[in-house]
């Protein structure tokens, strides 16, 4: 009997369902036990991966974690095993998130989901039946696509001073601006490839970003420092004094357990074309001997499986890229919300990728407090000249080459005639 690692995260109905998967493999598996090793988030599986702390033999990875897993030697490459077992991912799967997990001309981890992020909004204070009816701009009647002015007329009509509720929270972060400038004809990096430096400055981000903190700087429809000293925006809209938050799958069952809220999802809004970001996760197989990595493969193939997917897919926080579960009901879910739940699927051909070997934690620390700025200092002078120096200071964490310029030398100092020597000390 052969013992195989698989090492996941997720939430506790996620792990329930990982461990139906992993029970009913081995009742029907022959010389393989799987067991599960579990972890809170996608860090600490990442951390006990490099610690040693657990050798997996399947494991999932974030998108962003790819190309550290590759140099590390961590992961098995697939196309020939998934070739060997007859399962084509050019067939069923999401053509982009295999697109996102492939490398070197080989598929190196399995697309397992793709989450794309989508704007929540609360049923109640946004209803453009309502909205209709008064002659305001809307989505169109299939609810697959809205402007900005659309999101903008929503943001204002779900704004009730009264019922001290706002239309609309947006994070102050690079993800939560990527999918506006992406849909603006912008960029976020100078080169998708190989990035150096982040590109907001240049004309279509500029643009895009402009029109977009017009919306997002309105006080009268976004949440005041003073209220979000007191609660989250994810509670504000829980609490049904917020319009419209962004935010991906893993929010569905939060909003379903609200008594009383009454949500549904649309696609981020478009400025020139449909785009956003996503949360993109692969399943990987560790390097090893030829029959522990067959064994490992046979596993994978099942957990990709219509039926192992419809598992994960009923807990409602997983956008299977098993076409045949993420386009009917295992994952729409019929009488649940959110009612518009294709969303989740329409959109996720749009989902832009960051490139490979880009650091998002560090580059998202090292600029946030800039980008947070755009958004929340009072008076918002020079756009231009703010997005360069985004730009500029995104080099310290993108340009392998990038030295920070310094006003006197480092090493050496000036003698009384303007030339260099040695410094004594």
């Amino acid at each position: 009997m052969s013992t195989l690692v698989f090492a996941v995260w997720g939430t506790d109905d996620e792990l329930a369902a990982y461990q139906r998967v992993v029970d009913l493999y081995n009742e029907k598996s022959a010389g393989v036990d799987v067991r599960i090793a579990a972890y809170d988030d996608p860090v600490a599986l990442r951390d006990a991966i490099e610690s040693g702390e657990v050798a997996p033999d399947v494991y999932f990875i974030r998108h962003q974690d790819l190309r550290e897993t590759m140099e590390e030697g961590r992961n098995q490459p697939l196309q020939d095993l998934l070739d060997a077992r007859d399962v084509h991912t050019s067939d069923g799967f999401a053509r982009d998130a295999v697109i996102a997990f492939s490398a070197e001309d080989d598929l190196q981890c399995m697309p397992y989901s793709a989450s794309p992020m989508v704007i929540y909004y609360n049923a109640d204070l946004v209803d453009f039946d309502r909205m209709d009816e008064r002659g305001l701009e809307t989505p169109n009647s299939e609810r697959t696509s809205w402007t900005l002015e659309d999101f903008r007329a929503a943001a204002q009509f779900a704004s009730r001073p009264r019922a001290k509720a706002k239309g609309v929270h947006i994070a102050p972060t690079l993800t939560g601006l990527a999918p506006f400038i992406y849909s603006g004809a912008g960029r976020i990096f100078d080169d998708e490839a190989a990035p150096t430096a982040l590109a907001l400055g240049e004309d279509g981000g500029t643009d895009a970003m402009r029109r977009t903190l017009e919306v997002l700087r309105d006080p009268q429809l976004t949440l005041s420092d003073r209220q979000l000293q007191r609660r989250s925006p994810l509670e504000w809209f829980q609490a049904g004094k917020l319009g419209m938050i962004a935010g991906y799958r893993d929010l569905t069952p939060i909003f379903r357990r609200t008594p009383g809220l009454r949500f549904d999802v649309m696609p981020m809004p478009v400025l020139g074309s449909s785009a956003t970001v996503g949360e993109l996760v692969g399943a990987c197989v560790a390097p090893g001997q030829r029959d522990r990595v067959g064994q490992a493969a046979d596993f994978l193939v099942d957990l990709v499986s219509d039926e192992s997917m419809s598992e994960l897919a009923a807990t409602g926080s997983v956008v299977p890229t098993n076409l045949s579960v993420a386009l009917t009901d295992p994952f729409l879910q019929p009488g649940l919300q959110p009612d518009n739940a294709r969303v989740f699927t329409t959109t996720r051909r749009s989902i832009q990728a960051v490139p490979l070997g880009v650091d998002w934690s560090q580059l998202q620390n090292h600029v946030g407090a800039s980008i947070a700025a755009l958004l929340t200092q009072p008076v918002l002078s020079d756009l231009d000249a703010q997005l360069d120096l985004i730009d500029e200071m995104s080099r310290a964490v993108l340009d392998p080459d990038y030295v920070e310029e310094s006003e006197t030398p480092s090493d050496d100092v000036l003698d009384e005639s303007g030339s260099t020597e040695e410094s004594s000390d």
